[in-house]
């Protein structure tokens, strides 16, 4: 028969075996790869019924988008759950960067054996920069800021932005995807090629964390619609250079009429 001394301290053995194993489950917890990193706070979708029917419908909304983007976030770093696949989505995320389409673009503007293949990769060209511009000026309105779970990588520090609405890299991929189909592309494989390659950037955009669903499907249609937009103002090659020699006349009629401006007696 045990002692009430024996008990009591098989009790205190009991308790502190069970705060040790919490603390260290705990430990474990914390030093993985969690949405919630340290020093970041998350978003608060409290709701109260006397708030208007559109302040809860917009909390619920952002709620779902919260946990549908952390939930997709899977290869957010090494210890994710296809932290494996993170060097392949990194790699389908390069090839949606605005840098090597510019220069690309640039290149075979310049190289470009006939007058039509310049001419579409120069309004290329200028689909691109309005669209960095466009992305720009959403991103410096809304301000939002990245995913908690986001990663930064030493490529993504140069190229990513901090703010997240929109996505650049899916408004990107959906403008120059429907660039291609409307002006390049004219089989069917081509076709599913290109329409994946956009699927597969802005895939890559949600699993990287780096931006919420709302993100990537606001810049799908942003991208979309700036392809309207280039098409309508499309600019031909004959337009072009009508253009730089109307400006090249001007710059010549100004420094000609600036001559005659001058005083050559005072001069002598």
């Amino acid at each position: 028969m045990s002692s009430p001394g024996s008990r009591r301290n098989s009790c205190r053995a009991a308790v502190c075996g069970s705060r040790a194993s919490s603390e260290c489950h705990n430990r474990r917890r914390s030093s993985s790869c969690s949405y919630f990193s340290s020093g970041a706070q998350p978003e608060d979708f409290s709701v109260s019924l006397s708030q208007p029917i559109f302040t809860i419908t917009l909390r619920f909304l952002l709620a779902i988008d919260l946990w549908l983007s952390k939930r997709l976030g899977v290869c957010a770093c090494e210890e994710s759950a296809w932290g494996s696949l993170r060097p392949l989505a990194r790699l389908v995320e390069f090839s949606g960067h605005s840098f090597p389409w510019l220069i690309g673009t640039v290149y075979t503007l310049l190289r470009g054996e006939s007058v039509e293949e310049r001419e579409i990769m120069l309004n290329l060209a200028l689909a691109l920069v309005l669209d960095m511009l466009l992305v720009r000026l959403v991103k410096t309105v809304v301000r939002r800021r990245r995913p908690s779970q986001n990663r930064s990588d030493i490529l993504s520090a140069f190229f990513v932005e901090r703010y997240s609405f929109p996505s650049g890299h899916a408004s990107r991929a959906a403008m120059c995807a429907r660039f291609f189909l409307a002006q390049l592309v004219d089989t069917a494989s081509m076709r599913v090629l290109v329409v994946g390659w956009a699927a597969l950037v802005s895939l890559s955009r949600l699993l990287l964390a780096r931006h919420y669903v709302t993100d990537v499907g606001f810049g799908l249609a942003m991208g979309y619609c700036q392809y309207s937009l280039v098409e309508r103002l499309w600019v031909t090659w004959d337009c072009l250079q009508d253009l730089l020699f109307l400006r090249l006349r001007e710059r010549l009629n100004w420094a000609y009429s600036g001559l005659w401006m001058v005083d050559w007696k005072h001069l002598g």
